[in-house]
């Protein structure tokens, strides 16, 4: 009877070893998941603004002054495909009012301009070019009009929902709908220029016009200051902060009382907020060049610094926003293609190759075959290892085989159970003993460690020091920076 107790035991435990572990927290919805997958797209900010020089349009330009010589949504999308991004927002409609699209919400449209003579639908054709080269597409509307002469009255809601409604039903899926905290002021307003004010708490009614973009469009990630999908970083700078949760609780302002687009905490979106309410991630949105729109005295970004800030946001578990400026020939200036062919060159070389691929990893503890310590290097990330529940710290060890050089290690937790780990450390073995090369704190979705100088060794540990609840983790990376 012992015999059989002990088998009944062993199999029992071996039955539990394979059950998945529990989720942790608030977890991730399935359009975030692909949002993740993303990792960098762009923001296309291109209307009379860019034929003014100015970086923010009074609402008062003229409709023919909308007339690129020589537009080219294929450029563009080109350009930016060879860059690494993967997904395209355009900016249908800035604050200016001017929608890029055949609207009948308003007489301030493309069609009274000299585009297409006048049959033209700009949203149309980036939307079909992005397509076209396997980018996702999205729109970004936005809720301040300084044209409209309603704009402040009761009766503007309804059209900028009906603007909405007809990006949502005109041009297929989209992967985000964006919104920011942009809340009046100064503007043309139909003739009158005036400042108008609005309770940005209760004007737009946040509640129902985002009720529409989930209706309408399921899979669209909704960005704003507050979500409700992807929350903004606090900064235009393009970097998430070094400790970085994927989990947020929108919240109002020191005295404040509603947390709405343009009002919310920013302090804590950086870094957002451990145990958070919601899976919340953070979008680190940063023009290519200076500003939002093209202006001939600036320059893009050099392909270096892009680099860092790819490190610091995607590598941070957060998404790069990259803001595209195309001149008044309706294209992106050359410099721009140079710059994101050469950054995308860069990050699609230095990760090309996974150093750690072909080693040998062993864990202190795995939770059963299913979840062994072998899926870590398998480059799926839909297999992971696990340990045990009562195991909240673990080592795992890797033998390259081979002396390895490399300078940047990636982690990724299985993050449809959450964010899990807090700290962890990394050692190489050098000199016959075990030295530390880096400490942190979050991974979540992905982790890139950019080390101070590169590293050579045969051996590499990894030390996780402390999880709430047992651990998830899905794929390790060594790679070794390249140009």
């Amino acid at each position: 009877m012992k015999w059989l107790t002990l088998v009944f035991i062993t199999l029992s435990t071996l039955t539990y070893a394979q059950n998945a572990p529990k989720p942790y927290g608030a977890l991730p919805s399935k359009r975030q998941l692909a949002w993740h997958n993303l990792e960098v797209y762009g923001l296309i900010h291109f209307t009379p603004t860019t034929f003014e020089n100015k970086e923010w349009g009074f609402g008062d330009a003229d409709p023919k002054a909308f007339n690129p010589t020589d537009f080219s949504a294929e450029q563009i999308i080109n350009a930016a495909k060879a860059g690494g991004l993967k997904g395209i927002i355009l900016v249908a409609k800035h604050h200016d009012g001017f929608a890029l699209w055949p609207t009948k919400t308003t007489e301030y449209n493309i069609t009274k301009s000299p585009f297409r003579n006048g049959k033209g639908d700009l949203v149309r054709e980036i939307e079909q070019a992005a397509r076209k080269a396997g980018l996702k597409f999205g729109v970004y509307c936005s809720p301040w009009d300084r044209n409209n002469a309603l704009y402040g009255s009761d009766k503007y809601l309804a059209i900028y929902q009906a603007q909405l409604k007809e990006l949502y039903s005109n041009y297929g899926e989209l992967f985000m709908s964006w919104h920011d905290g942009a809340n009046g002021g100064d503007g043309y307003y139909g003739g009158a220029k005036e400042k108008r004010s609005i309770d940005n708490t209760t004007y737009y009614d946040w509640t129902n016009t985002w009720a529409i973009t989930r209706k309408m469009q399921p899979m669209a990630n909704i960005f704003s200051d507050i979500g409700l999908d992807i929350r903004w970083v606090g900064n235009e700078d393009g970097h998430a902060a070094e400790t970085s949760w994927a989990t947020f609780t929108p919240m109002a302002p020191d005295g404040k009382n509603v947390a709405v687009p343009g009002q919310a905490n920013y302090p804590q979106s950086p870094e957002g907020i451990r145990n958070g309410k919601f899976w919340m991630p953070a979008e680190c949105d940063v023009p290519l060049r200076k500003g939002w729109f093209f202006h001939n005295n600036e320059q893009p970004k050099t392909p270096e610094k892009l680099f860092d800030l790819y490190l610091k946001s995607v590598g941070r578990g957060a998404g790069l926003d990259l803001g595209l400026a195309p001149d008044t020939r309706g294209q992106l200036h050359d410099d721009d293609v140079l710059a994101l062919k050469t950054f995308g060159n860069m990050v699609k070389n230095t990760f090309a190759q996974n150093l750690a691929k072909g080693g040998h990893i062993t864990a202190s503890n795995t939770r059963g075959k299913n979840y062994n310590s072998a899926n870590l290097l398998d480059g799926n990330k839909q297999s992971y290892w696990a340990t045990m529940d009562r195991n909240h710290n673990a080592t795992l060890e890797i033998d390259l085989k081979n002396i390895k050089t490399f300078d940047i290690v990636s982690l990724q937790e299985y993050i449809p159970l959450g964010q899990r780990i807090e700290a962890y450390n990394i050692e190489i073995f050098e000199n016959n003993s075990w030295k530390k090369i880096y400490e942190g704190t979050s991974i979540g979705s992905k982790r890139l460690i950019k080390l101070d100088q590169p590293v050579t060794t045969k051996k590499v540990r990894i030390n996780i020091t402390k999880s709430p609840v047992c651990i998830t983790l899905s794929e390790i990376g060594l790679y070794k920076k390249s140009l």
